[in-house]
C-alpha cells in the first residue's frame, strides 16, 4: 500500500524543473490525453511548468511535447534569489 500523506511540492507557473525520476508511463498534458511510454523524456531533462492539473499533476513543456508529471517525479532547478547580506 502506498503513502498518500506525501508533502506535494509546490511550482512556480513559468519556473524550470528537472525530471529525476520516470513514472511506469506518461500523460500527455492535451485536450484528450493519451498515455506514452515513459521513454519520450529523460532522467534529468528539463522542462518548463506550464500549469497545475487536478489529481497532484503538473503541465510541463519539453522538448518533444507538454507532459503531466506529479511533483514526486520532479524538482526544481530555479535558484533561490541570493541576499544581499554580505
Amino acid at each position: 500500500m502506498q503513502n498518500t500523506n506525501k508533502m506535494s511540492k509546490e511550482f512556480a507557473i513559468g519556473s524550470k524543473v528537472r525530471v529525476i525520476a520516470l513514472p511506469p508511463y506518461i500523460k500527455t498534458a492535451e485536450p484528450m490525453p493519451m498515455l506514452r511510454p515513459p521513454d519520450v523524456i529523460h532522467i534529468g531533462e528539463e522542462g518548463i511548468v506550464i500549469d497545475r492539473r487536478p489529481g497532484g499533476y503538473w503541465g510541463i513543456r519539453f522538448t518533444r511535447g507538454a507532459f503531466l508529471l506529479d511533483s514526486q517525479y520532479i524538482e526544481s532547478t530555479d535558484i533561490p534569489p541570493q541576499s544581499d547580506s554580505e
